[in-house]
């Protein structure tokens, strides 16, 4: 006897705006381990302007799918992209602050030559030749290396390409931002006569090698945060991230390479970066969730 045919499965509900927008709202369902750092729920926006950002973000979203199914996941990176840099843009207004003293020698400006000075009376050959190795990590050939190392372990420790889905739009933001950073203001360096070659021909604000650093290793501290639950190996991630963008910056002002006003703009723009980059990655993770709770994380 021929077995009833089976039912076939009901076709699962269309995305709208009502299933998204309203979450905004309210803290979310229970997280999954990708959506946390310690107790803290990334998708549980608690300040107005977030929710707001995201009602915003999940109306995007929402429309897009309907002209093109699968929206949220073609246009992640790009949305990090759009939005990461507009809210870099925005907070990055101390940067343009930054320059606005060096235009005018005034302010922290003021602090260039003296800390220049400073350095140059205190370096040795052996000081200037292990900075100059230690600055070479973030420059153009060591940066890739270590940025490629960075995410290669995060991706082995996450089991997922969530690593590279963060990092690579992130490293590649900061780049734009430190060419087209230096195409504006065209500043030159310091005088070849007080820097420890090799020499560098490009514009000096800002600081490449220390806005790349910023980012690489804000974004590195963010994804480790996420996937680590021992507590210690969060704060050890943190603390190194500082001091690598730290030191990163002072190397350039040790050897004369920048000036201190080009390292803090580095400082600023590449903060205001890893915001951007984080809000939207955090945006991502709600949006998809409460679009598709049964899909990964």
């Amino acid at each position: 006897m021929p077995s009833a045919p089976q039912p076939s499965p009901a076709p699962l509900p269309e995305v709208g705006a009502a299933d998204i927008v309203p979450v905004a709202a309210t803290a979310p369902d229970p997280p999954r381990h990708e959506e946390t750092i310690g107790d803290r729920d990334l998708r549980d926006w608690r300040s107005r302007t977030g929710r707001r950002l995201l009602r915003m973000f999940a109306t995007l979203v929402v429309r897009g799918e309907r002209i093109w199914r699968g929206w949220s996941l073609h246009l992640t990176v790009l949305a990090i992209l759009l939005v990461g840099g507009a809210l870099a843009t925005a907070v990055a207004e101390a940067g343009a602050d930054v320059y606005e003293d060096v235009q005018h020698q005034s302010g922290i400006a003021g602090l260039d030559q003296p800390v220049l000075d400073w350095a140059v009376a205190n370096r040795t050959p052996t000081s200037s030749h292990w900075v100059t190795d230690f600055t070479h990590i973030g420059g153009t050939v060591g940066g890739p290396i270590v940025a490629l190392a960075v995410v290669g372990a995060l991706v082995w420790a996450w089991r997922k390409w969530t690593p590279v889905l963060v990092m690579l739009p992130g490293l590649v933001g900061a780049l734009l931002i430190t060419v087209v950073g230096k195409d504006v203001t065209g500043r030159a360096r310091p005088p070849q006569a007080l820097a420890v070659p090799p020499f560098e021909v490009s514009a000096s604000f800002p600081s490449g090698h220390t806005l790349n650093a910023t980012v690489l290793a804000g974004l590195a501290a963010y994804l480790l945060l996420i996937v680590t639950r021992r507590w210690w190996l969060g704060i050890l991630g943190v603390v190194l991230a500082i001091g690598y963008a730290a030191t990163m910056g002072l190397s350039r002002v040790w050897l004369g390479h920048h000036w201190l006003t080009d390292v803090v703009a580095g400082w600023l723009l590449g903060a205001a970066w890893v915001l951007g980059v984080i809000t939207v990655h955090r945006l991502v993770l709600t949006v998809r969730h409460h679009a598709h709770p049964e899909a990964p994380a």
